[in-house]
């Protein structure tokens, strides 16, 4: 797992996070690839990798092919220089892992815990399994991402707005994790974080894409231009809260009535499952009868999958994507959902939008949490200004 977005041209004041940065995206491998790249002297590559050499972020790779001359040594970055840790905090469950600096996934683990349970009963049991994924002989942990349903300060390390988990708005999360592993903490919604996974599937070769997270509730990750749009407030994408006629007067968890959540998110099927008097306690349960060929839960995610592509169409419309990507528990019955969301989406969508419009399952599956976490984290600690100040930490 690597994706690293680096400027299209180094200026020549390229610092040695820079370095690091063409080095990891595979534009240069060699101290003349470099210099090319950069323009700057040899003295001053020298210099450069050589502090990353000596803080262990590059090792001497393998001699290339000679173009005449002594062999280029081959520059490699450490990918076992340090990890960084995941946490996805869902409303029922949530799933930690540890990551190399590549990301490469070495350990995980799943949380089980109460519905909608508060952070003061989640987080010291996403803390011990982290230290429990930690016991074994591991570098240094440079960063801890984090996502939460609903809208977060990143900034703060708090969540904002999270209807479908009372008790966590306003609350900092760093505290929680503080004895786990002295690093930052870097939080994000979990419709941006599957979103940020996709820079490691599909958005390696697709700029544009619109990531449903379908589940306990629903939820928008776009992607434009190659980045996440996250809104003024960090609210874009919240397809499930907006308003829809057919669900006019339909009491919702956000305190709020007519919301499309009411009708198609994966908490009101399983209660309307469970008031004809069928057994589930999740959305999970509900996919599983669908997959063993049940017609009734066929239906409901079908029809669920319809209503989300109803609204969906406009969002196609007004940003155009190349591909929309359907993740989530409810698209791990991924034919029958997106069979729904295909169907309102040709029917509503305008056709331009629509001529070459892909849909996709989400690249890493139920992983797609935890990958995205990661990259996440290893986007903050191996940014070019990160890598340059821990070289100048280092020189004291």
């Amino acid at each position: 797992m690597v994706d690293v977005r680096v400027p299209p041209v180094v200026r020549e004041s390229a610092t040695a996070g820079d370095l690091l940065a063409l080095l990891r995206s595979g534009r240069a491998s060699t101290r003349a690839d470099l210099r090319t790249l950069t323009g700057l002297s040899r003295t001053a590559v020298v210099a450069r990798v050589n502090a990353l050499t000596d803080a262990g972020l590059l090792q001497l790779g393998a001699e290339l092919a000679s173009t005449g001359g002594r062999p280029p040594g081959s520059l490699v970055f450490n990918t076992g220089a340090g990890v960084v840790l995941a946490a996805a905090i869902g409303r029922s469950r949530s799933q930690v892992a540890v990551f190399d600096l590549g990301g490469t996934e070495l350990a995980s683990s799943a949380v089980e815990h109460e519905i909608g349970a508060g952070p003061d009963d989640v987080m010291p049991g996403v803390a011990e399994h982290l230290r429990s994924l930690l016991a074994r002989d591991l570098p240094p942990v440079l960063g801890i991402g984090v996502s939460l349903p609903g809208v977060v300060d990143a900034d703060r390390g708090v969540s904002v707005d999270t209807p479908v988990m009372a008790g966590w708005d306003g609350v900092p999360l760093a505290p929680y994790l503080e004895k786990v592993a002295d690093a930052p903490l870097l939080l994000a919604n979990d419709a941006d974080t599957m979103a940020r996974s996709e820079f490691l599937g599909h958005a390696t070769t697709i700029d544009d894409l619109l990531v449903v997270k379908a589940s306990t509730g629903i939820g928008l990750g776009v992607l434009a231009g190659g980045r996440i749009i996250s809104g003024a407030r960090g609210g874009a994408g919240d397809l499930g809260h907006t308003k829809v006629p057919e669900a006019a007067g339909r009491p919702c968890r956000c305190g709020d009535v007519g919301c499309l959540e009411t009708l198609a998110a994966g908490w009101a099927l399983v209660a309307r499952l469970r008031e004809e008097g069928r057994t589930v306690d999740h959305i999970r349960d509900l996919v599983a009868q669908a997959l063993s060929g049940d017609p009734e839960a066929k239906q409901l995610l079908r029809e669920s999958g319809r209503q989300v592509g109803e609204l969906l169409a406009v969002a196609i419309n007004l940003l155009n994507p190349r591909a929309v990507v359907l993740g989530g528990d409810m698209a791990g019955a991924y034919d029958v959902y997106a069979a729904g969301v295909r169907e309102a989406v040709y029917a509503r969508a305008s056709a331009l939008a629509t001529r070459e419009l892909q849909f996709l399952p989400a690249t890493y599956g139920d992983r797609a949490g935890l990958v995205g976490c990661a990259a996440l984290a290893l986007d903050a600690v191996l940014s070019p200004a990160a890598i340059d100040t821990r070289l100048a930490r280092a020189r004291g």
